[in-house]
């Protein structure tokens, strides 16, 4: 446990972490808690409880920063240079350039911090506490000073307070303090506000809120660290410097070519300018920002909340799941329906956790239920309650199954409360109570029996038949107090009472959530700490334990390739009484074998296990603040399916940012082989599109369909055979952008401009009339729009043509097309913008080349995609 949180240390010193606790509760505070009017004027006085807001990043240093990274500065250069040699429409075109991609890439920076803080927000923030005399669940912002408040381990502190009364209580305070090791905290010693409770039970009084708080005082602090990029972040930092680097020598590169052949230094001025501004992807950047924070805003729209952006594109590479069972696979609603005893079994059947069922049996047995239903339920406290007309459990779903069977049984809750607990721990495997001069005992069969003096073989024989039919099963034992006031003292020498055999039924949809993992080449790995004959009944219903899967514990192999090559299985695994160092050393190895490993978690102690999986996932409902603080997703409805409904989102969000990556990359293929052209050829062949133009082309056309490729829904096939996980530009993705759709948009423009200026009475060598080379121009410039808008539709599907899907399921993608097609009757149509940028309306020759284009991406793009799969089958 003393692993539980990473070691997030502020700098402060221990000794004066407690120093800032401001005021004490007021007098009027009483052990049964405030009365709701006391409650309402201490939070009219204080304020809610909220933590000071985090420093936002100045909008203004935001907007700066977009006007000052590389590509910008690129663009700044130019557009100087354009300025020094007397083209300043050029310099005032790239100036705008600068200004619309910062504006827009600060807008999506924007919208996405907000968005991060929206979700943040749904997470659940609720605490126990005694009001009016009973025990009441409250949103955290609502509590006070003088508050009685009942944690428990996995609790989140949300005040500052002072330990009332603890039993075996221990606290993580490494955010406070830098020290990982839990510290232990009796009654009179404080708890500071944002530190977890990792162990044991208290009563605490609530002493300051919100901005009096020592987390309050200490947040700056807190603010000046900075997260390291994230490799989705690098990745695409090396693409854009890259491409960048690759602009500039191809603009200086093929600069110096034309002055070798020829051109005068101010056209190879401007044909090195165009070649770097035809390269620059000034749309990527924002692009892949909105596509990221599209896709986990639908994640949230579906139940699983992404802490951080990056985390998106990493779910869609998730090759293994390695899955709790309580509450992720099953239900979590627990209800005891079989209770052995030496004298046979009695079923019980009820509805839920309502306290009123049948119970069936010999009576010898049944007479017996009172006895050991009263003795498991002093060892738990987790209640079932009616909630608007509804018994619900509040509380671990687990204990309230048992406080259940005893209000079943007749038992009167508040006559049989323990003088004390001792919780369970993860090395113990038990819990127990001393009530008078009577111990209680429950936990794992296997813990218990090593300290009963009454088993028999009968008795592993009733756990193994309980187990088999995928009942959880625990064992109750009891003694007559003697000596021991520790839970190592009282827990031995016990008399075997009886063995409960809880159920959680499986989920509905977990059956066939499987299943698409088993077609999306993603295998899953059940991590319990149930009876391994429980989780192997349990895998198997479920459809998780395939014939030949492996079922490991409670003894794992200590060689750690063993242990992966049994996990690294295809019919699935099942690791049963799992260990919560078990789980960190799970995640570890399988990372260590190649899988992008997602770790799913509600625990204090899992919370190792979740940071060091490429993916943490934590229970949102039913989780601890712990585990929820570790994880990069959290599902707010606790069900395995809706994991895999965000692998498929984030297997989506990918792709498309391959989809818009190659849109980009083909069109300037087609705006480099004009200037190339020109430069090769000396000048003889005119430049067939300006600068302008090209701006015209990113800026005014390219940019929306790009953005709408970006919210492609995901096809039917995403979670069709195993994702390879590997970097945006690919060799394939290069080949079909500068080798396939590239060449073909820029031939297919070029002959356009050739055939137009030939008809007009151009020969080679000669210098066009303007009007002439105006309406050619204007015919590539079309061209390159046209075959632009087939790219966007191609770009679609890396396997199917683009006719294979329906045209109206991406919709933004039509309006996008739409918009382009209007921008381009704009600036070849308008005489002012005609003339500004260099080409006007094409020839009815002409516009069957703009046609042309268009047709030719298709066909090329059908065809090459069908060469692929032939090669490949």
């Amino acid at each position: 446990m003393a692993d539980a949180r990473r070691d997030e240390s502020t700098g402060c010193q221990c000794g004066s972490v407690y120093s800032a606790m401001a005021r004490e509760p007021e007098k009027t505070s009483s052990p049964a808690g405030l009365t709701s009017g006391e409650a309402q004027v201490r939070l009219n006085q204080d304020g809610p409880n909220v933590p000071p807001p985090a420093a936002r990043r100045s909008p203004v240093a935001a907007l700066m920063r977009q006007f000052t990274h590389l590509l910008a500065i690129l663009l700044w250069a130019a557009a100087g240079l354009a300025l020094l040699s007397g083209t300043p429409a050029l310099g005032v075109a790239i100036v705008v350039v600068i200004v619309l991609n910062a504006l827009f890439a600060f807008w999506q920076e924007y919208r996405a911090d907000r968005a991060a803080e929206r979700l943040h927000a749904l997470l659940p923030t609720v605490t126990r506490v005694r009001r009016d005399g009973s025990l009441v669940t409250i949103d955290a912002a609502d509590l006070v000073r003088g508050d009685r408040v009942m944690l428990s381990s996995g609790d989140r502190i949300g005040a500052d307070m002072r330990v009332e009364e603890s039993t075996a209580f221990a606290v993580d305070e490494s955010m406070m303090t830098g020290e990982s090791d839990a510290v232990a905290r009796a009654a009179g010693d404080p708890l500071s506000a944002g530190t977890f409770v990792v162990e044991g039970h208290a009563e605490a009084l609530v002493t300051a809120t919100g901005s009096h708080t020592t987390l309050a005082a200490i947040s700056e602090l807190a603010q000046a660290a900075t997260r390291p990029p994230s490799p989705l972040a690098r990745e695409l930092d090396r693409v854009v410097r890259t491409v960048a680097t690759i602009a500039v020598l191809a603009g200086v590169g093929l600069g110096l070519t034309g002055i070798v052949l020829g051109l005068q230094p101010t056209e190879a001025f401007l044909f090195g300018v165009g070649v770097a501004v035809a390269l620059v992807p000034e749309g990527l950047l924002p692009t892949v920002t909105l596509a990221l924070a599209r896709g986990a805003q639908l994640m949230a729209d579906q139940n699983a909340l992404v802490r951080r952006l990056d985390a998106v594109e990493t779910l869609g590479a998730t090759t293994i799941i390695c899955t709790d069972k309580t509450g992720t696979l099953t239900q979590n609603r627990m209800s005891v329906v079989e209770v052995w005893t030496f004298h046979g079994a009695v079923t019980v059947t009820g509805e839920g956790y309502e306290p009123v069922a049948q119970s069936g049996g010999r009576p010898a047995a049944l007479a017996l239920l009172p006895g050991i239903s009263s003795t498991a339920a002093q060892c738990v406290v987790g209640r079932p309650i009616s909630r608007d007309g509804q018994w619900v459990a509040e509380g671990d779903p687990l204990e309230a199954a048992i406080v259940c069977l005893a209000m079943r049984s007749g038992i009167d809750i508040d006559a049989i409360q323990p003088e004390s607990r001792f919780p369970y721990t993860a090395d113990r495997m038990m819990s127990s109570a001393i009530r008078r001069d009577r111990v209680s005992v429950i936990g794992a069969p296997e813990r218990v029996f090593q300290q009963c003096t009454n088993t028999t073989p009968e008795c592993t024989q009733a756990v193994n038949a309980m187990a088999a039919r995928g009942l959880r099963v625990l064992a109750v034992a009891g003694r007559a107090l003697t000596v021991g006031t520790s839970a190592q003292e009282i827990e031995t020498g016990l008399e075997l009472l009886g063995l409960l055999g809880l159920e959680d039924p499986p989920r509905p949809d977990v059956h066939r959530a499987i299943q698409s993992c088993r077609q999306a080449g993603i295998r899953v790995v059940m991590v319990t700490g149930d009876h391994p004959d429980t989780a192997r009944a349990i895998a198997r219903e479920v459809g998780l334990l395939l014939p030949g899967g492996p079922v490991l514990g409670p003894d794992l192999p200590r060689d750690d390739r063993e242990l992966g090559a049994i996990l690294d299985h295809e019919e699935g695994a099942v690791v049963a009484r799992v260990a919560p160092a078990d789980k960190l050393r799970i995640a570890r190895i399988l990372k260590q074998r190649g899988h992008v490993v997602a770790m799913t978690g509600d625990g204090v102690n899992d919370a190792p296990a979740l940071r060091e999986a490429d993916v943490g996932v934590a229970m949102g409902a039913s989780g601890s603040d712990v585990a929820r603080e570790a994880a990069d997703l959290v599902l707010l409805d606790d069900h395995f399916a809706t994991i895999i409904s965000a692998i498929r989102l984030g297997r989506a969000t990918f792709a498309n940012a391959r989809r818009f990556l190659t849109y980009h990359l083909t069109d300037n293929v087609a705006e480099l082989a004009p200037f190339a052209v020109w430069a090769l050829s000396g000048g003889n062949f005119p430049l067939a599109i300006s600068v302008l133009q090209v701006l015209a082309l990113d800026i005014g056309t390219d940019m929306l369909p790009a953005l709408a490729l970006g919210v492609e829904p995901p096809s039917r096939r995403v979670m069709q055979g195993k994702d390879r996980s590997h970097p945006l530009i690919t060799r394939p993705l290069l080949v079909r952008a500068f080798g396939v759709l590239g060449p073909v948009e820029a031939a297919v423009s070029l002959t356009g401009f050739t055939t137009v200026l030939l008809l007009g009475g151009w020969r080679w060598g000669e210098s066009a009339q303007p009007d002439l080379l105006a309406m050619a121009s204007g015919t590539v410039f079309a061209t390159i729009a046209s075959a632009q808008v087939a790219n966007a539709f191609a770009c679609r599907s890396e396997t199917l043509p683009a006719w294979s899907h329906p045209v109206f399921a991406n919709r933004a993608l039509v309006f996008a097309v739409g918009v382009d097609l209007a921008l381009v009757v704009c600036f070849l149509g308008i005489p002012v913008l005609a003339e500004l940028l260099g080409g006007t309306w094409p020839s009815w020759i002409g516009w069957i080349f703009v046609l042309a284009g268009g047709l030719a991406i298709l066909f090329v793009d059908a065809l090459h995609k069908s060469l692929r799969r032939d090669k490949r089958t």
